[in-house]
């Protein structure tokens, strides 16, 4: 594989130190991706790589060298990629193989396999380098969350990097489904844990557990969060089809007078998901909850802060298939400083959008009722 140049660079939108870790908010590509590379480009023992969508266009090809670099180096490195939304070819895997990297397709799709087993997809993005440093959030490996300088779409995406004890339980996770999976042995030697306590303050929380009371860890701290909030919630969600527990709890927080401002993909790959969202609007504008539609680039984050003390950066869509059938991923951080850098992410995304007021909503057009409604009843397969 020929060396690339690197993609460009661009400063964190926000750094600190909470307890254990420190931390890096990055926003889209731009700032994600070159420091996912820096990343693997450092790692001495192991690189685990997990992502829903992974092409072999000019950023698949980008992490595709780095891997191999590090894997001709000596490191294991392991590549865990749906096998539903990915789109690489024989080629592209042929030449990880030949480099030393581990490629695995999550759950091939065979005609045979029960219902549930096929929708059931690994959609979690993470990277874990030497148990060390972790990153998880919303960016997939493809040219649609890149930079347009470096010919990419420029979805408008968020990310986390964890340096701390959290590392080691994103990395257990990983090694959870990667066995799961059918993935090759692992050299246990390599995989060294950080040898802090873990920091209740930043935390991973994931629905791949094998009691099922567990599976619903990510929608509870959703909710748990909302029914504690007193002052403000700030949503950032591409599909946006909370289940009605999540969707009565927003509007008693509205009623009570907490500022409940939810953003959605108003610009979204997935229009049946917007149309079905919009039919939930009116309870929630009803409630005193402000709606905002994003418009530009694709909106694909799946971010949350609340009173500006606990917010989450992570994989998970408030919608069905991410809260009740997909293998997700969060991190939760409770920490002031860091939830004042989501607050001010937030509030400048909010120039890129359009708010859907009660006027407006009021006056949306039949044929845009109906389909809406059409779009909800289906909302569990969207």
């Amino acid at each position: 594989m020929s060396q690339r140049p690197p993609a460009s660079t661009a400063p964190a939108f926000a750094e600190m130190t909470v307890g254990h870790h420190r931390l890096a908010l990055l926003k889209d590509g731009a700032q994600a991706y070159p420091a996912m590379l820096a990343a693997i480009a450092g790692a001495q023992r192991t690189v685990c790589l997990e992502t829903y969508i992974l092409r072999s266009d000019r950023t698949g090809q980008r992490f595709a060298e780095a891997l191999a670099e590090r894997a001709a180096a000596g490191v294991e490195v392991s590549l865990l990629f749906d096998a539903w939304g990915s789109s690489v070819s024989s080629s592209f895997l042929d030449g990880l193989r030949r480099a030393g990297v581990r490629p695995l397709a999550f759950r091939p799709i065979e005609l045979s396999a029960p219902f549930g087993k096929v929708a059931r997809r690994d959609h979690r993005k993470a990277l874990i380098v030497d148990g060390a440093v972790a990153f998880i959030g919303g960016l997939n490996i493809s040219d649609d969350y890149a930079a347009p300088e470096d010919g990419g779409a420029g979805w408008r995406d968020t990310h986390l990097r964890i340096e701390g004890p959290a590392a080691a339980e994103l990395q257990y996770f990983f090694l959870r489904t990667w066995q799961r999976a059918g993935g090759p042995p692992v050299d246990g030697e390599r995989y060294g844990y950080d040898a802090r306590r873990p920091d209740p303050a930043v935390q991973i929380i994931s629905n791949d557990l094998p009691r099922r009371r567990h599976r619903h860890g990510i929608r509870d701290a959703y909710r748990q969060a909302i029914e504690r909030a007193r002052r403000r919630i700030f949503i950032t969600n591409a599909y946006f089809l909370p289940p009605l527990r999540i969707i009565h709890a927003l509007a008693a927080a509205a009623r009570r007078g907490v500022d409940v401002r939810i953003m959605v993909a108003g610009t979204t790959d997935v229009p049946a998901v917007l149309l079905a969202s919009r039919a939930i609007y009116g309870h929630l504008l009803d409630a005193g909850a402000r709606l905002f539609e994003w418009r530009g680039r694709v909106l694909h984050a799946k971010t949350a802060v609340v009173d500006g003390s606990w917010a989450t950066v992570g994989s998970t869509n408030l919608d069905s298939q991410s809260l009740r059938m997909n293998i997700e991923a969060n991190a939760v951080i409770t920490h002031r400083g860091f939830a004042g850098a989501m607050e001010r992410m937030f509030t400048e995304d909010l120039a890129s959008c359009r708010e859907i007021t009660v006027a407006r909503w009021i006056r949306r057009p039949l044929w845009e009722r109906a389909a809406s409604w059409t779009a909800y009843l289906a909302r569990d397969w969207l």
